[in-house]
């Protein structure tokens, strides 16, 4: 595609600007800039969550005057919508504003919101799309990956000490890791719309499942999702969250997942331990991986992670880290499934997906 200096800075601008939205909730997080046909910044905007104006029209709001849109060159990280929801379609919007140029990142995968480039330009507008692609794609990975598969973007976190245990011979675990790594999974929990364990970490751990921080919950809570065909203890913390607790008495994952995203789930948090991480992966649902790893040695039998599904090592699930970083005493790595034509299939197609120790 073609883009001018202007139009490429500006799009550097809006993926910035995107970020400021949450990133937990239904919608995606989007940002746009609105330039004159000389290349001057007229207005920008973010959607700030759901039930809020859309990137599009906040930008829009923001122009000096109404009239400046006239001619104005619209530059959006993602394909503006073309449906009804809670607002109306921003593909409409820009046509209705005058807007005669627009570039997007990213094309809208989802079923309903697609088609605001076709319709834009049925409207004579010059629209083009891939500006910046590889880095919009990657700020809003967790939205773009829950409506492509039709599932939620999962994340899949344990906490191991150096010798990758999850907990002393005794099962005692409390704390492998240190304060500061302990908020960063905080952090990273409020950032999701659901928390998921197994029956097994309720029964033996009773975790309450919620983002905190020394002054308290942080804003946005995570659902609370238990899997497993125990019973949850009438009296168990989880029972106390903000959110009303999903108990899913099931043992398949994939069903859980499409339930959840028809919900409106867009991105989980699973924290089960060795047994219900094991099983996201084995099955290929683990979308990302967020490990923190103590300077402590612990042995013993309770490992971090169980079986895979690895029977030799040509069968590796190999990753790719995408950051390494000390969180307070603690290193934690991020990384995620890597697909190549020597790699094992990370999505099993074939058979169903199940765990039966949740």
């Amino acid at each position: 595609m073609t883009a001018t200096a202007p139009e490429t800075a500006a799009m550097r601008r809006a993926l910035e600007l995107a970020l400021l939205g949450p990133r937990a909730g239904v919608n995606p997080q989007v940002g746009c800039v609105l330039l004159a046909p000389d290349g001057r910044v007229l207005a920008e905007g973010w959607h700030h969550g759901a039930g809020t104006p859309h990137a599009e029209v906040d930008a829009l709001s923001h122009l000096a005057e109404s009239a400046d849109a006239r001619g104005a060159t619209a530059v959006v990280t993602l394909e503006p919508c073309n449906h009804h929801g809670r607002t109306g379609p921003c593909s409409q919007a820009l046509i209705d504003a005058g807007v005669s140029r627009v570039l997007y990142a990213v094309p809208d995968p989802g079923e309903a919101s697609a088609g605001g480039g076709e319709r834009m330009r049925a409207a004579g507008l010059d629209v083009e799309s891939g500006l910046l692609r590889d880095e919009a794609e990657e700020a809003i990975r967790p939205w773009l990956t829950a409506m492509r598969l039709r599932r939620p973007f999962v994340t899949v976190k344990w906490a191991s000490s150096l010798d990758g245990r999850a907990a002393a011979a005794d099962g005692s675990s409390r704390w492998i890791t240190g304060p500061a790594a302990r908020d960063d999974v905080h952090r990273r929990r409020s950032e999701h719309d659901a928390i998921v364990v197994g029956t097994g970490t309720v029964l033996a751990d009773d975790p309450a499942l919620t983002a905190r921080s020394a002054r308290g919950l942080l804003e946005h809570q995570p659902v609370p999702v238990v899997i497993g065909t125990r019973p949850v203890p009438p009296g168990a913390a989880v029972r106390r969250h903000p959110h009303p607790l999903r108990v899913h008495a099931t043992h398949d994952l994939g069903a859980v997942l499409a339930s959840l995203f028809d919900d409106g789930v867009r991105s989980v948090f699973v924290e089960g331990g060795p047994t219900l991480a094991s099983a996201f992966l084995r099955a290929g649902l683990a979308d990302e991986i967020v490990a923190y790893v103590a300077p402590t040695l612990l042995g013993g039998p309770v490992v971090a992670l169980g079986d895979l599904g690895v029977p030799t090592i040509d069968r590796q699930r190999r990753l790719r880290l995408t950051s390494v970083d000390l969180v307070g005493d603690d290193l934690r790595l991020v990384a995620l499934p890597r697909a190549s034509d020597t790699d094992p299939p990370l999505v099993d197609t074939t058979t169903k997906t199940t765990t039966k120790e949740l």
